[in-house]
């Protein structure tokens, strides 16, 4: 499944859960929505990109709990990248943590992330299109 396909899938799921938008007090109880900041070291940004999407690719696959995780890459600097993951429950994220790809990706990367920041969120409005 390629990228593209992912974030269909994901944006179709946002929309089935949520019904298009919702509001913070509309979204069902629990949904947990993170953000990541990452560094990767310019030399290994192929390695890397190549360990996250087989990663992102197997979470949403197999996690039915995974409802979205979207990565972009800064235009003006492509080693900082950018995640936006949601989570039907605190359940499914901590799930998600200890799931053998997500294991396998924390193995293999730390030597190609200079710096992370994870962000805890509180959602306030998420949107998308349903089919």
């Amino acid at each position: 499944m390629s990228i593209k396909d992912v974030s269909m899938a994901a944006a179709i799921s946002i929309g089935a859960l949520i019904g298009g938008h919702a509001s913070a007090q509309d979204m069902p109880n629990g949904v947990v929505v993170r953000i990541a900041e990452l560094d990767i070291d310019p030399a290994r940004l192929d390695d890397y990109k190549a360990a996250v999407r087989e990663e992102m690719a197997d979470a949403v696959r197999l996690e039915p709990g995974v409802l979205a995780i979207y990565s972009v890459a800064e235009k003006d600097n492509p080693a900082r990248l950018r995640f936006f993951e949601i989570y039907a429950s605190d359940e499914a994220y901590r799930s998600h943590l200890e799931s053998p790809h997500f294991k396998k990706y924390v193995a293999v990367t730390p030597t190609m992330i200079t710096a992370r920041k994870l962000i805890e969120t509180i959602p306030v409005q998420l949107s998308a299109k349903s089919r």
